[in-house]
């Protein structure tokens, strides 16, 4: 990958150039959260932000959206192209989440609408700074190579700007300008030093030797049916969480002459409602069943199928269970290590 250098000085007037490249998206702090939203003050763009309140997963398999429209037999894709996005502040465990959802949408059975909405949405990746409920580096996602068109590294008074791909060299050039090529030891010495010091500052720490056996040993135990209990089975983990997938469809019948349409929208497997079918049957009527379904999927048959958890670390079920439900938790209590009551 090549590298270029950007003073921070000139990061807004780069970001106000995209603009004539697609629409430009960032983090923005709106009350206590932090969001993804289109950027048109770039005065308003917080660079600080860690996790905004949903992934990057929102422009790829929007939260509601329609999929085609038929008549008479016939249908037709609602959605034929999508509007080119740049989406700025992508932090390294948000775009290993992203890496995760290319597999589940584009190896076995291609996905129509993420393919498009992928196509069309480039990534530009932002380093961060963890706080207290980080654990990227546990899972070795605090840093990316490869699933960014461009990629910064904040170095104090300028970012070290990695191109990632043929098309983030095109939006590198629209300001060619503004970025210097030449790379001396002493950046190469500075993003060193910076790595290690990052890499330091993680206060949480995951360690999922053997989960998956763990997890096929701990199926029947008690202790589900406690963590059941606390659940609210309010599905914020959900929708929250970079790499769930879980979605419902739903068909609006045509009347007289105006076509039918089917729509599809984010679910949730810890909702009652998720595993009911025809009859009133509930494959999974209890809150213990559905939690335990859930980590299933995060700690073992992820891992057991891909090589890897279905998490990032990026601590959005810490920062939003209502109930301090959260993969540290329940790693550190199906592996004997205490818990703190909250």
């Amino acid at each position: 990958m090549k590298a270029y250098k950007l003073k921070k000085e000139y990061l807004k007037e780069y970001l106000k150039s995209l603009e004539s490249f697609g629409e430009v998206w960032g983090p923005v702090k709106k009350v206590k959260f932090d969001v993804y939203e289109r950027i048109t003050d770039f005065s308003q763009l917080n660079l600080n932000a860690l996790r905004p309140i949903l992934p990057l997963k929102k422009f790829l398999i929007p939260p509601r959206f329609t999929t085609f429209f038929y008549k008479d037999g016939k249908y037709e894709n609602a959605l034929k192209e999508a509007k080119r996005k740049i989406i700025f502040g992508v932090h390294p465990c948000e775009i290993h989440a992203l890496l995760i959802l290319d597999r589940l949408y584009k190896e076995r059975f291609p996905d129509y609408y993420y393919l498009i909405n992928r196509k069309s949405t480039l990534i530009i990746a932002l380093s961060c700074i963890p706080d207290d409920k980080c654990f990227a580096r546990s899972l070795n996602t605090h840093f990316v190579e490869e699933g960014f068109d461009l990629g910064f590294t904040d170095l104090e008074d300028y970012y070290l700007v990695w191109v990632g791909s043929s098309e983030g060299d095109d939006l590198l050039r629209l300001r060619l300008d503004l970025f210097e090529e030449k790379i001396t030891s002493k950046d190469l010495d500075h993003y060193i030093e910076w790595r290690k010091w990052r890499d330091n500052q993680y206060q949480l720490n995951l360690d999922l030797t053997a989960m998956p056996d763990i997890m096929e040993l701990s199926y029947e135990l008690e202790i589900w049916n406690e963590i059941g209990e606390k659940c609210l089975s309010c599905g914020t983990c959900s929708m929250v969480c970079p790499t769930c997938t879980c979605f419902n469809i739903l068909d609006y019948l045509n009347i007289a002459d105006e076509p039918g349409k089917r729509e599809r929208f984010w679910d949730s497997c810890m909702l009652k409602t998720f595993a009911l079918v025809a009859g009133g049957f509930n494959f999974r009527e209890k809150r213990a069943d559905r939690v335990k379904l859930w980590y299933t999927h995060k700690l073992k048959a992820f891992i057991t199928e891909f090589g890897k958890p279905a998490c990032v670390g990026c601590g959005r079920c810490l920062a939003n269970c209502p109930v301090n439900i959260n993969v540290l938790e329940i790693v550190k209590i199906l592996k004997g290590e205490e818990v703190a009551k909250k």
